[in-house]
């Protein structure tokens, strides 16, 4: 079948939901109208470890307006059956009121539903729990480490000990929390043995099949519907101890519950970004050339369940070496789990290695961008297969010249601009993009309009969007004649919106049920006598604007509409698939960037300032720029907050979160962003998907921070080795 014209992929078109945003009318999780619904409210554990010796919820309950208090003493047991394809990491789970044990500081331990939010919070302060605490195990620098995982190619030791110059650096990484601006909700109605959630989640069909394991029940017996969230981070990528709570309120009380975590909830009721150790030895010949790196990495996990991501990757594969050696530990704590933020993994091993990088650059006066040519591998050495595409070349050429990079003096603290000192750095960065199966449906009405449906969610890339985009185009149909539908488990089932893998996975099912679609069309066009079209090859007919034609020759032809009107169809439907990557994996499939930051450091104060930061990216197809230039955005001031603000601190007595709030826990503001820009390479990787793409969101934050922490050190000569850059660091 002949290729179709591409009109809105690639266009700068506004988000379609947009209007619906902006005047109030896209539902969250919270704000669906579900008749009779009631309020519950979580009441959590004030100690990190021990057991509930008493609750005492009398007072709670003689509240007017409460309904019922619910802990381990009265809710009923779930069978919590096995569940190895939900979207929870491997282990033992949270099995929220079934016992009297106490595994982190904020475990719910009861929940206090009533007919109003003001007498479920109130009852909530009303029930008085006394534990018997133990000594909580919150520190990552003194808990007792678990079985490494481990990587190894030729032997690293010996590597050390013949490179000519050697480094041995330590670095911590602070814990992050993904604060997203609509707090995690859920909404749960039972109709019998059925249960519909409302929930703020990424993933619709792993938050349906986890709740159907608690619940021992069917997966058809579950409906999960979140047609919009706002704002995830990777922070709805698994469903948490508080949906469940809802669920079994609702059951509980025969009423729909609605559940609204509060911001200081959000620290402990779903997950953040782990704190990591990180011990980096690195070797090289004297004119750069590496030669050895050892990777010793702890990071911490729940001490009930076991949470890992790709933080051993980059040092894998971005640069050639011929000795690696990693250990990864997973040090279990007394606090909740984690889960993936932006840039999982690739984004705290990526300020490791490029500081490390950015550091050995300086040692043997070679300029940093020159240092990673030399390193730049043929193939990727970790799997021993070529690249899909890697154009990080180009990404160091297009953004030195764009940034300026022949202006930076390479002595520190060479540059002033009165009291602030004028730093340059810049840093590398990878991301695997997920590729996982996914189905869509498509349907073309009589009227020539059509629906697209999929079970995959938006948390604001544009999902809405860039779906649309790609229906359209398949179908041969304006934007505004097409409908994008998606956030509900009833719809064709795809994998977690995250990972970068949206487009690639969601966007290659709907592009293949369109293109069935279209084909229905053409082949009842060419075989119908009375078809403008009748005998013409199916390979030459092209639909434009909801038009069927010869390639070449725009008058020979006729509308959707006309054809499916002659003959009496309602509409054309068809399922797509995607079966994800091919097995056995034949490239490495990889989004690249190289980013570049300005900052000013006051001389006296040490206080730091980005005045500017580039990103140039080698992300396959830009289905959407302006949707793409928001995502680089988006990872660019994530990673500033990574880099000079976000730090969970955690009171090690009884592991209560300090600054479990948005006035202590520090996010960027306008004022910390002043001027970014982001540039993607024209091109396609047609390694994996239908669409040649690759996914940006994850990417755009990796190496944000070692290129703002290169650039501290160049405006000022102190190396930082610990996130977030503080003042206190630099006086």
């Amino acid at each position: 079948m002949s290729p179709q014209p591409q009109a809105a992929v690639g266009a700068p078109l506004s988000r379609v939901d947009g209007r619906l945003k902006v005047t109030g009318k896209a539902l969250y999780a919270a704000e669906h109208d579900i008749d009779g619904a009631v309020h519950a409210v979580i009441v959590d554990a004030s100690i990190a470890r021990g057991r509930i010796t008493s609750i005492d919820t009398r007072d709670a309950e003689k509240h007017p307006g409460v309904l019922r208090v619910i802990s381990h003493r009265n809710a009923p047991e779930l069978p919590y059956r096995d569940n190895s394809g939900s979207n929870n990491p491997p282990g033992r789970r949270l099995r929220v009121f079934q016992d009297d044990r106490v595994l982190f500081h904020g475990q719910p331990v009861a929940v206090v539903v009533a007919t109003t939010l003001e007498a479920a919070q109130h009852g909530a302060g009303l029930v008085k729990v006394e534990y018997d605490a133990e000594k909580p195990s919150t520190d990552l620098h003194e808990a007792e480490p678990g079985k490494p995982t481990a990587y190894a190619r030729g032997d690293a030791d010996a590597g050390l000990r013949d490179a000519a110059v050697r480094l041995d650096l330590t670095y911590q990484l602070a814990r992050n929390h993904h604060n997203p601006m609509e707090p995690h909700a859920t909404i749960a109605r039972w109709d019998g043995d059925r249960l519909t959630v409302w929930d703020k989640t990424q993933w619709v069909m792993g938050t349906r099949d986890e709740i159907a394991a608690v619940f021992d029940l069917p997966a058809d017996a579950v409906r999960v519907v979140s047609p919009f969230v706002g704002g995830g981070f990777g922070s709805g990528l698994r469903c948490w101890p508080h949906t469940i709570v809802a669920a079994v309120a609702a059951r509980e009380t025969k009423r729909p519950v609605k559940l609204v975590l509060g911001r200081r909830q959000m620290y402990f009721g779903t997950g953040f970004r782990p704190s990591y150790a990180y011990r980096l030895r690195l070797g090289s010949d004297r004119r750069g050339r590496l030669t050895a790196a050892t990777h010793e990495i702890d990071a911490e996990t729940s001490s009930y369940e076991t949470f890992t991501e790709g933080v051993m990757a980059p040092g894998q594969m971005l640069y050639s070496m011929p000795h690696v050696s990693q250990t990864y530990r997973q040090v279990p704590l007394d606090v909740n789990t984690p889960i993936w933020m932006r840039g999982p993994g690739f984004a705290s091993a990526s300020f490791v290695i490029e500081s490390a990088m950015d550091e050995l650059a300086h040692r043997l006066g070679v300029d940093p961008i020159e240092l990673r040519r030399r390193n730049e591998p043929s193939e990727d050495e970790a799997k021993n297969l070529p690249f899909s595409t890697r154009r990080l070349r180009e990404c160091y050429t297009v953004g030195a010249r764009e940034f300026g990079w022949d202006r930076r003096n390479p002595r520190p603290r060479a540059t002033r601009d009165g009291d602030w000192l004028i730093g340059l750095g810049m840093a590398a960065g990878v991301y695997d993009p997920g590729r996982f199966p996914a189905q869509a449906r498509a349907r073309l009405h009589a009227d020539g309009t059509a629906v697209v449906e999929a079970a995959t969610t938006d948390m604001g890339p544009g999902t809405y969007t860039s779906q649309t985009q790609v229906a359209a185009d398949a179908l041969g149909l304006t934007m505004r004649t097409v409908t994008f539908r998606l956030g509900d488990s009833l719809y064709p089932q795809t994998g977690p919106h995250g990972g970068s893998s949206t487009m690639a996975s969601v966007g290659s099912a709907v592009v293949d049920a369109c293109d069935r679609v279209r084909r229905q069309a053409i082949e009842l066009a060419v075989e119908d006598e009375e078809s403008p079209l009748h005998g013409v090859p199916a390979d030459e007919v092209v639909v434009r604007n909801g038009r069927l034609h010869v390639r070449g020759n725009p008058a020979r032809g006729e509308t959707y509409r006309s054809l499916l009107a002659r003959h009496d169809r309602s509409h054309l439907e068809a399922r797509g698939d995607y079966a994800g990557p091919p097995t056995p994996q034949r490239e490495s499939y990889n989004a690249y960037n190289a980013t570049f930051a300005e900052v000013a450091v006051d001389a006296t104060l040490g206080l730091v300032r980005v005045r500017r930061m580039l990103g140039v990216y080698d992300a396959g197809r830009i289905i959407s720029p302006k949707l793409a230039e928001s995502q680089a955005i988006g990872g660019i001031v994530g990673g500033i907050g990574t880099a000079l603000l976000e730090h969970t601190v955690t009171d090690h007595r009884d592991g209560r979160i300090v600054n479990a709030n948005l006035a202590d826990y520090l996010v960027p503001v306008n004022a910390d962003v002043p001027e970014v820009r982001a540039i993607y390479l024209d091109g396609e990787d047609n390694a994996g998907n239908a669409l040649g793409v690759k996914g940006l969101g994850e990417v755009v934050q990796v190496g944000v921070a070692a290129a703002i922490g290169n650039a501290v050190f160049n405006a000022t000569g102190r190396r930082v080795r610990e996130l977030p850059i503080t003042a206190e660091a630099l006086l």
